[in-house]
């Protein structure tokens, strides 16, 4: 095999080696069906027991109840910005966001276009470093909905905003998706474009509270109503069978390692190493999360010149990392530990972190 890199890349992201072997091994052969599961049909009992496989592995990890749908759904996340409003709106009440980052602004953008929208929280007053406290949602919102991380500018939310038991919450977790145990009886809605922390770009997980299925209005198109998918177990129309094959690998994968507290533990240790080389370096890299608000999957941070920050990414891939310029948003240096990132190539990071400073300060 070829000298694999380091890739700190914010999505698509790295995927554990274990499982791109396997998927190396079945490509031409899966299942003894002499086909890729890229050329098998949907409606096959192969395909059938692989995908509700994947589903159930989802609700085993998460420890979701019974009374959820898992969907395996197409369009990212960027049309869960519409589907949720379009499916969870009701005339006369506000849906209800907190603004923590460029994510946010798109879903309130497109929340808008079916009702009225009102941002009960932001952080763009201080350039989105930080996850606003004490949030909490009014009784008459259509719903609530929150940003689980921020690729972007590297925050994420490490407490459970304050929302009423009868306002169903949304919460986006495609980029901190399994990365931490959490309470997911208190989401009704959660959903998540997999290619950062689950599996390759193409398909996009969604778990539903049964009871918000019926909630679409009657003319909604119907590829955009959950109901739709929830009804044929996401086999309404062709799925994104192999994107769908990876996360099942992924999944028992994780299971195998020791589930999502396995996962958080090695998160945590990762998250700790790097944020503590940016603290210790008396301030020629400086983070741009405060530190309650700081994400354990996107690190971001910059340096003391644009030209550095340059000279910096360059050399990195010369010792096999990828990845680490920041976004063109916002610039400086970003570095995505997501599940799959190994402590060997943190470790290799921080090393090559210290060193770089040596030679240039």
């Amino acid at each position: 095999m070829a000298k694999r890199v380091y890739n700190f890349n914010a999505g698509p992201a790295t995927l554990p080696v274990p499982v791109l072997e396997r998927a190396k091994d079945e490509m031409l052969d899966w299942e003894n069906t002499g086909m890729s599961v890229m050329e098998v049909s949907h409606r096959s009992k192969e395909y059938d027991a692989m995908h509700h496989e994947a589903m159930s592995l989802v609700k085993e990890l998460m420890g979701w109840p019974d009374g959820y749908k898992v969907l395996w759904l197409q369009g990212g996340a960027s049309t869960q910005f519409l589907m949720v409003p379009q499916n969870l709106s009701v005339p006369g009440k506000p849906m209800e966001y907190v603004n923590t980052g460029a994510w946010s602004k798109k879903a309130i953008k497109e929340a808008k276009l079916f009702g009225e929208v009102k941002v009960v929280a932001s952080s763009e007053d201080k350039n989105f470093s930080y996850i606003p406290k004490d949030v909490s949602f009014s009784e008459d919102a259509a719903f609530a909905h929150i940003t689980g991380n921020n690729t972007i500018f590297g925050t994420e939310w490490h407490y459970d905003p304050k929302v009423p038991s009868d306002v169903p919450l949304v919460v986006d977790m495609s980029s901190n998706l399994m990365d931490k145990v959490i309470d997911v009886k208190r989401i009704a809605l959660l959903y998540a474009g997999v290619q950062k922390n689950l599996g390759p770009a193409g398909v996009t997980l969604a778990v539903i509270r049964e009871d918000l299925l019926p909630k679409a209005p009657e003319k909604a198109p119907t590829m955009l109503k959950y109901s739709t998918h929830a009804a044929e177990d996401s086999l309404f129309n062709t799925p994104p069978c192999w994107a769908i094959y990876m996360c099942k690998l992924v999944l028992e994968y994780m299971k195998e390692k020791g589930g999502v507290p396995y996962f958080e533990r090695i998160n945590r240790e990762k998250a700790k190493l790097l944020y503590d080389a940016i603290e210790n370096s008396g301030g020629f890299y400086k983070g741009h999360a405060d530190p309650d608000s700081r994400s354990l999957m996107n690190v971001t941070f910059k340096l003391p010149t644009e030209d550095l920050e340059k000279q910096i990414v360059d050399e990195a891939k010369k010792t096999g990392m990828v990845g680490l310029k920041g976004h063109r948003s916002v610039g400086g240096m970003r570095a995505s530990i997501y599940n799959a990132m190994s402590m060997d190539g943190v470790k290799h990071l921080v090393e090559f972190l210290k060193d770089f400073q040596a030679k240039n300060q």
